[in-house]
């Protein structure tokens, strides 16, 4: 079987590594410049920070499994167990951060990034995929893991129905500041705040990335929370980074920022999840959609949805 999947974020490659795994032709398209999608890391200097997925839990038996092979590796390492206390759930970081698992998990797969597909379509007994560029690529099945609307898109002209509930799946929106400082941040040990226990209404999450272990110099990762950002997503850009900058200087205690960025993720996360970890029509084999919208918006639940989408086709 030649299957194409069309996202190299983390459903994708665990999609197409275990149908790799299985003997199969696979091949994988990506609009960004690098597999990963949340697994998001990148260079500002000599800072090296996570903007996407900041670290990942452990619950389900057989990602331990993936997990407990990562560590022997020693591509991921426990960073903590809780940020304001210890709730006995290690926190998982990854060796020059989360975009080296990606690139991990890419290795040896035919995956071409800078590749927007345009449209998907049945011919014959297959299925061929359309690139803006005007290229085809014609394989047997089809793994689909961009956000739900995405899919849906490309899909209609298919004739592949998905449920309604489904392609409606909203997603909320994170405006994200990463920011370099010339001293050490505010952020309290072990270099990470999250959740309601900080009582910020404007972060939900706040992150130290050389605490973290994965910058050689202060750099600070901040996300607004849901709210925030969709309250200020159509700002102006300089306006939304000047003002991302001013409410997040309590983090940055008596250092000074060297030089900021910021990033938008229009699909951050899922705000309602498919209760099985993809879906595949009855009457197709030969396709299926996977994503954190399926298994749990989280690292761990991204990867079973991958697996379990090739498991469909395998099937």
């Amino acid at each position: 079987m030649r299957a194409g999947v069309v996202g190299a974020g983390l459903a994708g490659l665990m999609a197409a590594r275990t149908l790799a795994a299985a003997g199969h032709d696979v091949v994988v398209f990506d609009k960004g410049r690098s597999p990963g999608g949340r697994l998001a890391t990148r260079r500002v200097g000599r800072a090296r920070l996570d903007h996407g997925a900041q670290f990942f839990t452990v619950r389900d038996d057989t990602f331990a499994a993936l997990v407990a092979g990562w560590r022997r590796d020693e591509l991921v390492y426990e960073w903590c167990r809780g940020f304001d206390h210890d709730d006995g759930y290690p926190r998982y970081a990854v060796r020059g951060g989360m975009n080296a698992l990606a690139k991990h998990l890419a290795a040896g797969l035919d995956v071409r990034t800078q590749s927007l597909v345009f449209g998907i379509g049945r011919g014959g007994d297959g299925w061929h995929i359309d690139l803006d560029d005007a290229s085809r690529t014609t394989v047997d099945a089809v793994v689909m893991t961009c956000p739900l609307p995405q899919t849906y898109s490309l899909l209609f002209a298919s004739g592949v129905q998905m449920p309604e509930v489904l392609w409606r799946t909203d997603y909320d929106r994170t405006l994200a500041l990463l920011a370099v400082l010339d001293g050490p941040s505010a952020v309290p040990a072990p270099g990470g705040v999250q959740g309601p226990a900080h009582e910020d209404p404007v972060f939900q999450f706040i992150g130290d990335n050389q605490a973290k272990g994965i910058s050689d110099v202060p750099a600070v990762t901040i996300h607004a929370t849901p709210a925030w950002s969709a309250a200020h997503w159509d700002d102006p850009p300089a306006a939304t980074h000047a003002l991302l900058l001013e409410l997040a200087r309590p983090w940055f205690g008596a250092s000074n920022v060297i030089e900021a960025q910021h990033k938008r993720w229009r699909f951050a996360t899922p705000q309602s999840i498919w209760p099985e970890p993809c879906w595949a029509p009855d009457d197709l084999g030969s396709i299926a959609v996977a994503g954190d919208a399926f298994a749990g918006p989280k690292v761990e639940g991204a990867a079973l949805s991958g697996i379990a989408a090739a498991g469909a086709l395998l099937s």
